[in-house]
């Protein structure tokens, strides 16, 4: 009787010791999977794609849009949204995910 306690015991505090490891992979696929966070590292990407493209413009997409360079001009307004995007999930993250306990007693 005294091995099943013990075990009981140790089997509880391993419970324990689990769940905390799971809220803790919770919690950090949470911040892996912000929305805020792809939706920045997107545009960022993309920004500094079009951005290169509007670096050195033809003369046929300058004439096409005016006179001006639209691409150089949307690349840098992607890059400064996407900045905007990472710079919000570092100043706000996601709060830890808080599981309400049982009362035991009632």
């Amino acid at each position: 009787m005294s091995e099943h306690s013990g075990r009981h015991g140790a089997s509880g505090h391993d419970v324990q010791r689990e769940v905390s490891e799971l809220e803790g992979k919770s919690t950090t696929a949470s911040r892996l999977f912000d929305l805020r966070l792809i939706i920045g590292g997107l545009f960022v990407v993309y920004g500094v794609i079009v951005t290169i493209a509007g670096i050195n413009p033809s003369d046929s997409s300058l004439d096409k849009s005016e006179g001006i360079n639209i691409n150089l001009w949307t690349g840098i307004a992607m890059l400064l949204l996407g900045i905007f995007f990472l710079g919000w999930v570092k100043l706000r993250p996601v709060p830890p995910v808080e599981i309400a306990e049982e009362d035991e007693g009632a």
